[in-house]
């Protein structure tokens, strides 16, 4: 099994949005990439409820019985599409793939 952990900070305003608004949005793309590929077993999308110092305003986190499901995933047009609006709001990326 291969855990899929990716986390952002976004910018204050960005892609004719503000902070608030762009975070609930990505959230509730990416949640919705739920099932989108056989071999998905969990995906998981959440804002900090009460984000610390050192937060991320952001994190998914996500399982896959395969490095080939992964693959698939991340390769997905609907996934793809995701990316790139995230992309668009975001100012850090940090992500951690491993297998257990």
């Amino acid at each position: 099994m291969i855990k899929h952990i990716v986390m952002w900070n976004f910018a204050d305003h960005a892609a004719d949005a503000d902070k608030a608004t762009n975070l609930s949005l990505a959230a509730e793309r990416l949640n919705a990439l739920k099932g989108l590929v056989p071999g998905m077993l969990t995906l998981e999308a959440a804002i900090p409820s009460e984000p610390l110092e050192h937060s991320y305003d952001l994190v998914l986190y996500s399982e896959f019985a395969s490095a080939e499901d992964l693959h698939a995933y991340a390769t997905h047009p609907d996934h793809v599409a995701v990316g790139k609006f995230i992309t668009r709001a975001r100012t850090e990326r940090v992500c951690v793939d491993y297998e257990v």
